[in-house]
This record gives C-alpha cells, sequence and structure tokens, in this order.
C-alpha cells in the first residue's frame, strides 16, 4: 500500500460525524486530541523514514487545534499556549540537553577501548552468548541503552562474524532495555521520570522484572545463537583501554546524579524554574575537553533525534489526561505492549502528567516493552541499522518470541513479589496554572510499613 493511500485512510478514520463535549469536540466519546496524538504516533509507527516530519506535523495540528478550539490549562488562544509553553520549556532543554550529551558520553565510552575487551569475558558454549546479554544489561543501567545495544551488537558481530541469529538480535536489544528499566541514567524514559520529580528509588523495583525477563527471554536466545553460529574469540589480540575516557565517562555520570540529588533535596522550588540536570552534564563535558575532545560529529544527527523526541514530549503534555482511565496495573502492563507499536517517550509523558502509578512498574512496562518490536525502541532501530535483515516485523516475532513471554512473566513476578504500589502524585499545579513545584509525598511504604519520603 502506497504511503499517499494510508494517509487517506488516517484522514478518513479521523472525520466521522462529530459529539462535541462541554470542552471540545469527541468522537465516539474519545476527545479529539487524543484522536490527533494517536493519528500522530501512528504516522511515527507507519512512516519510520519520516518520523522528524510526522512528530512536527502532529505537534503543528495539535497545538493549533487547541489554540483555535479547546485552550489550554493555562489559558485559551496563543496566550494559553504560550504559557503552557512557560511551563514546560525546562523539561523540554533538560531533555534535550541530556539527549545529545548522553551520545557524547555513549562516544566516550565506545571509544575508551571497554568495548575491545569484552569479548574476552566470554565463556564457551552456549553460556557466552548469554554472557553477553547479561554484559549488556549490565552496561545499560549506567550507559544509554542504546550506546549499550549498538556495543552489545558489535561485539556480537565480531564474535559470531556476523552470523547472528535474528532471535539473538532480540534479545540484545531486550537486554539493553531491561536494563536501563531501573536506572534514571540508564533509559530515555527513566530518566523524564526523574527530571520530572521522579525519585530514583521509586524507579529502581523495576530491576526486579527486568532480571527475571532476562532470565526468561536470554536463555532461549542464547541456545538459539549458539546452534546458529559458535562463539569465537581471538585470545590474543592486543586491546588497550583509555582510562582517560573511562573516567570521563564517570564524572559525567557523577555529576548529573550529584546535581539532580543536590537541587531535588535542598532547592526542590528551582527544579522546575532552570534545567540544571541538562547544564551539569555539559558543564562535566566541556570540563573533560583538555583530556579528551568529543566527536562533535554526532551533534547533528544526535539534535535531529532529539528534536523528534521532544516533539513528541510536548504533543502528550496538551493532551487532557484527566480523561484517561485511572492509573492501574493493567494500564501498566498495557502500556508495555502499546510501547511496541507507539513511541514510549510520549506515553512516559502522558503517565506523568497524569500520576498516580507505580513508577517501578511504568518503568519496566515502557522500557522492557517496546523490544517485541524491532521498530519499538530506539535501541531496536538502532541494532536493526547494524542488521538490516532484523527489520522484519514477522522474523521478530516469529524468532523473538521470547521476548513478550519474559515481560508478562517479569510483571507479574512484580506484582506477586512486590505488588502495586501507586504513588501519589509527585508535583501539585495550583488551579490558576502556577508552575508546578516538586512536594514531599510518602512513597510506596516499605516491607517493614513505614514510608519513605523523598
Amino acid at each position: 500500500m502506497r504511503p499517499q493511500s494510508l494517509i487517506q485512510i488516517l484522514l478518513l478514520l479521523a472525520t466521522p460525524a462529530f459529539a462535541f463535549a462541554a470542552d471540545g469536540p469527541a468522537v465516539a466519546g474519545i476527545p479529539v486530541d487524543f484522536i490527533l496524538f494517536a493519528l500522530t504516533l501512528l504516522g511515527v509507527a507507519l512512516f519510520h523514514h519520516y518520523v522528524l516530519q510526522v512528530a512536527l506535523t502532529g505537534l503543528a495540528t495539535i497545538a493549533t487545534y487547541k489554540i483555535l478550539f479547546t485552550g489550554f490549562k493555562t489559558g485559551d488562544g496563543i496566550a494559553g499556549f504560550a504559557a503552557h509553553m512557560g511551563h514546560e520549556w525546562v523539561l523540554l532543554v533538560n531533555l534535550l540537553c541530556l539527549l545529545v550529551g548522553f551520545a557524547l558520553l555513549a562516544r566516550h565510552f565506545e571509544d575508551s577501548g571497554v568495548p575491545e575487551v569484552l569479548p574476552k569475558l566470554l565463556p564457551e558454549g552456549w553460556l557466552g552468548p548469554f554472557a553477553l546479554l547479561v554484559i549488556i544489561f549490565v552496561l545499560s543501567g549506567f550507559l544509554d541503552n542504546i550506546a549499550a545495544a549498538l556495543i552489545g551488537g558489535t561485539v556480537a558481530a565480531s564474535v559470531f562474524k556476523r552470523k547472528v541469529h535474528i532471535g539473538y538480535l532480540a534479545a540484545i536489544v531486550a537486554a539493553s532495555n531491561a536494563g536501563g528499566a531501573g536506572s534514571v541514567v540508564g533509559d530515555t524514559t527513566t530518566t523524564m521520570m526523574w527530571i520530572d520529580g521522579v525519585s530514583p528509588l521509586d524507579v529502581l523495583p523495576a530491576y526486579l522484572p527486568a532480571a527475571i525477563a532476562t532470565l526468561v527471554f536470554g536463555v532461549p536466545a542464547a541456545l538459539l545463537q549458539h546452534k546458529h553460529m559458535a562463539i569465537t574469540r581471538d585470545f590474543h589480540a592486543q586491546h588497550s583501554i583509555d582510562w582517560a575516557r573511562v573516567g570521563i565517562v564517570l564524572f559525567i555520570l557523577v555529576s548529573a546524579i550529584t546535581t539532580n540529588v543536590t537541587v531535588n533535596l535542598n532547592y526542590p522550588e528551582l527544579a522546575d524554574h532552570f534545567p540544571f540536570l541538562g547544564v551539569a552534564v555539559w558543564v562535566a563535558l566541556l570540563l573533560a575537553i583538555p583530556l579528551r575532545k568529543p566527536e562533535w560529529s554526532l551533534m547533528p544527527g544526535a539534535v535531529k533525534g532529539s528534536v523528534f523526541l521532544l516533539a513528541l514530549v510536548t504533543c502528550a503534555s496538551m493532551m487532557p489526561v484527566e480523561k484517561l482511565p485511572p492509573a492501574s496495573w493493567p494500564s501498566a502492563l498495557t502500556l508495555g505492549f502499546v510501547s511496541s507499536v507507539f513511541d514510549n517517550i510520549p506515553l512516559t509523558a502522558l503517565a506523568l502528567k497524569q500520576g498516580g502509578f507505580d513508577w517501578g512498574f511504568l518503568a519496566y512496562a515502557v522500557g522492557f516493552g517496546g523490544s517485541m518490536l524491532w521498530f519499538g525502541s530506539s535501541a531496536g532501530v538502532a541494532v536493526s541499522n547494524l542488521f538490516p535483515e532484523a527489520k522484519s516485523v514477522g522474523q521478530w516475532l516469529r524468532h523473538g518470541w521470547f521476548i513478550p513471554v519474559g515481560y508478562v512473566v517479569g510483571f507479574f513476578a512484580l506484582l506477586l513479589i512486590l505488588g502495586w504500589n501507586p504513588h501519589e502524585p509527585h508535583k501539585k499545579v495550583s488551579p490558576g496554572g502556577t508552575p508546578p513545584a516538586v512536594v514531599q509525598q510518602p512513597a510506596a511504604p516499605a516491607a517493614g510499613g513505614e514510608a519513605v519520603y523523598r
């Protein structure tokens, strides 16, 4: 089917007879805001080569619609839109700085020589490919999950002589997404939660289902790859580690964590008025230039990808989330499946705006759920660019069947072991539209029954 035909179908779906709700038009009870947002995400899923154009078109359409018809909580018309963006700019600038900064950080790690040493750590037999998945899982916890997936894919191409099974490629993506699910520096979605005021400790429980899921999909994937192509290594190759670059990576991560914790604990009222986290990352990057220069050539591509994600986040920020179903574990489970088709960044933004989730469940769902399809996560797209044969939904599902199984097993293991403990909204907005301030809210009760305050 030609793209023009698909666009015509989408337009037909979006133009049935409107029923006007008290605060704006709705179709079958669904606000038009959500329909426009869903069409934008569907366009992103269908037209992979034009995602930036689709996202920007969706943003312009939604903003125009709200300016002309429904207005914003901050007011009507262009003035309301300007006030809305005045409240969102800190989040958007933080994300832009972090996404671009982490791309440069990831290249520092790749150029450090550590990835070349990793094959020597792999054992013989099927445990070799399984150990590689575990290494990817660990790397993703402190390195961006895209970088961890690319490092894993590069190592796999070397030790398996580029004969990497599609099922194992899917497992590489899943391991990188699982490893980043419980870390606020391991995935864009968890970083968004951190920026928005969610405590890193509230995200940490996502590692429980992520580890279980990795065991569920990792063993059959390793056996599949070992049968397809056994591991080969050159123990005589000499590789040196650039410890200066390793130190730069650690310096940037420590700077980001220290800044965010200090600001949110001591000056929470300032966190929503200045992008401290993003600025801290860039200050650290610039301070490290005398030791090693970043790979500046990565900037154009990183900025382009970041603008795409920021456009979707801005779209999500304009949605009337009070009309969404209440936050619950079934809705979190569903979000994981939805994120395999639609980008998880705007889904996370919607959930943060709605509030009331157990953030460990949400981090796992939106972080790991995208692994079920090759285009469901940025890590999947990155690995598929290295191995174009993976760009097949049918082959990905057929040979990577153990990933959705692992997702479900991990989710219900978390539900049975820790239970669903929704958090109170971590931010409050005054009726007059005053910028939100981080408030001290009790987190879910710990095992001993005492609430832990952020």
